[in-house]
């Protein structure tokens, strides 16, 4: 089985084609030997009974109470047929040779045909190495004797030798056509699978994954073909995501390191050239230094929350309240939104999720519907049905930059002067996603400007009181 593993492919298709058809063949061969011998050995039989051995003279020996071989002058007119043994049998099981060169063995169904007792014995017996076929039957109206007439099987086995031979050859010459036959339909069956084969190694070769596989029909094959295009199709785009995302990251990275670089130089310049900076001064670009690395710092992990695979972020997911999260993301807000009123209205709502990344998530919202309000303004929060709504009174979205709010780093053009990496919308579809819920901004429907965030989450079972949240 090794060494037949081993093998090619199509090899292997074509030997076990032709182990199909030998097989096949043999059983036909094996069936038709079978039906010819049947019908040869009735063909003797009918022979055997059709046989014109005059009884006359044979009734006249027995009554003379005689039992002898013909003579050679009697012989003509009684013919011997096909070379037939012909001899008599009595009832006490006692054979006398008529016709023939040897005796053939006596049955007790041959004696009982004698007897009366039977109509005829039909049988096969080999009698000095030679096989025939026997055929009993009684001798006129004489009591007591029977007639056995017995002819050679030879004939019949000669012609099973000859359709041996003939079955052989012809199932030669099947298996190796069919053998050729194996080999020509794998070389067509698999011409779109080395094709598929040469170009999966281009790509490992080349890694170019700009290669597509022509489809044609709806085979097996071509679903396979269409699988692969779809394959590097997606690998594609999964790298020019990639790429994409550290051209991104890098140009946003630029900014505040080198706002920090500017600072940090300044300061080392004051201290080496013995220039100190004047206090107030000094003061804000020390405030400047910890603001840019405490953007930098969110930054890196917003990058690297979005760098995890959906199936190894997060952590434990377990049944918890998206009201409880959502207040503890407002309070967060509160402290971070000075001159930003934030209301909430919250009814509860389980759902399965991780606490961590839904309280991240909301916080995320929060943060970016705080950072476009105007001074004095609200956010509004209402949780109702597991469905989460934060409402702003800011400049809104344009339903042009609609589709684009959560794509990695897109910030509108109003907003590339705050603060912020373009990454918190996108944190906080991917969670909401691994929760199997859907995200929506658009613009307030109610008047009053501004942008509306809609979340909707599928509902989980309450937990028990001693494990509720």
């Amino acid at each position: 089985m090794s060494r037949f593993n081993a093998l090619p492919l199509r090899s292997r298709l074509a030997l076990l084609v032709a182990a199909a058809v030998a097989v096949a063949v043999a059983a036909c061969a094996a069936a038709a030997w079978f039906l010819v011998r049947v019908q040869l050995v009735d063909s003797l039989d009918e022979a055997l009974r059709a046989n014109r051995v005059p009884t006359s003279v044979l009734v006249e020996l027995v009554r003379a109470g005689q039992c002898r071989a013909v003579p050679e002058e009697e012989r003509r007119v009684m013919p011997n047929p096909a070379g037939s043994t012909v001899q008599l049998v009595d009832g006490d099981g006692t054979s006398c040779v008529v016709l023939g060169e040897r005796p053939l063995p006596v049955a007790p169904s041959d004696a009982a045909v004698a007897r009366g007792e039977s109509r005829e014995s039909l049988r096969t017996v080999t009698a000095d190495g030679v096989d025939y076929r026997v055929l009993t039957t009684p001798l006129g109206d004489t009591r007591n004797v029977a007639l056995t007439v017995a002819r050679p099987l030879g004939e019949v086995d000669s012609t099973l030798d000859t359709l041996v031979l003939v079955l052989g050859l012809v199932a030669a010459v099947g298996v190796l056509g069919a053998a050729g036959a194996g080999v020509a339909l794998a070389r067509a069956g698999l011409r779109p699978v080395d094709r598929l084969t040469g170009a999966v190694e281009h790509v490992a070769r080349t890694e170019d994954l700009a290669v597509r596989i022509p489809v044609e029909g709806d085979d097996e094959i071509a679903r396979l073909s269409r699988s692969f295009n779809a394959m590097t199709a997606a690998l594609a785009t999964s790298r020019d995501l990639q790429q994409q995302l550290i051209a991104d990251a890098g140009h946003e990275l630029r900014t505040p390191l080198t706002s920090l670089r500017t600072n940090i130089d300044l300061l080392v310049r004051s201290e080496q050239t013995g220039r100190s900076l004047p206090p107030e001064d000094r003061r804000a670009l020390l405030e400047s230094v910890r603001a840019q690395i405490t953007e930098l710092a969110s930054l890196i992990g917003d990058l690297q929350e979005l760098s995890r695979p959906d199936a190894a972020a997060g952590g434990h997911v377990e049944v918890v309240g998206l009201h409880d999260a959502t207040e503890r993301a407002v309070e967060r807000a509160r402290l971070r939104g000075t001159g930003v009123t934030v209301t909430a209205d919250l009814s509860p709502w389980y759902v399965r999720a991780e606490p961590a990344a839904l309280e991240r998530a909301v916080v995320n919202l929060l943060d970016n519907a705080v950072k476009f309000s105007p001074p004095g303004g609200t956010v509004g929060v209402v949780l109702s049905g597991g469905v989460l709504r934060v409402r702003d009174h800011g400049p809104g979205i344009r339903e042009e930059e609609l589709p684009y709010v959560f794509d990695r780093f897109w910030r509108s053009p109003s907003a590339r002067s705050l603060p912020g990496s373009g990454l918190g919308l996108s944190i906080v579809a991917r969670t909401v996603r691994r929760c199997g819920g859907e995200i929506t901004l658009r613009p307030a429907r109610d008047g009053g400007g501004g942008t509306e965030a809609v979340m909707r989450l599928p509902g989980a079972p309450v937990p028990p009181p001693d494990h509720a949240p």
